[in-house]
């Protein structure tokens, strides 16, 4: 794995975990949208794909958005990158290594409610299809 040609900072991830700064993000916890965990944490470079992954998180906690900051290698994240998006717009990666945070981002203004049970319930029918992001 290498770092991924056009990746600069900062990064951000979405999520409604109760982290503080220093905390780890690592993999083999459990996804943010699936009964599993995972082989991979994934940040994106762009404050609105971190909007969006805390938004259609599962869970309780109130929807969060972390600076963080890779501690190790990370790649392109392929079920953004090129699959369904030439390149990768979304500036979304994926790592095998912990993200550390370093801190809380607040003031965001979250996407219309309508908007976010739409994506939701699509999200619901993909998975009752069988069809989930990969992760290997």
């Amino acid at each position: 794995m290498t770092y991924a040609a056009d990746a600069t900072g900062p990064f951000y991830h979405g999520t409604r975990a109760d982290l503080s700064p220093g905390d780890l993000l690592a993999p083999g916890f459990a996804s943010n949208y699936a009964d599993r965990k995972l082989s991979w944490v994934y940040f994106s470079g762009t404050l609105d794909a971190a909007i969006w992954g805390c938004e259609l998180a599962r869970g309780e906690g109130r929807e969060r958005i972390y600076l963080v900051e890779p501690t190790g290698a990370f790649e392109d994240d392929p079920n953004l990158t090129d699959k369904r998006f030439p390149g990768n717009p979304t500036r979304s990666y994926r790592t095998t290594e912990a993200l550390r945070v370093v801190e809380e981002i607040v003031g965001w203004e979250p996407p219309p409610a309508a908007m976010v049970e739409h994506i939701r319930s699509r999200m619901g029918e993909l998975a009752e299809l069988g069809i989930e992001a990969m992760d290997d």
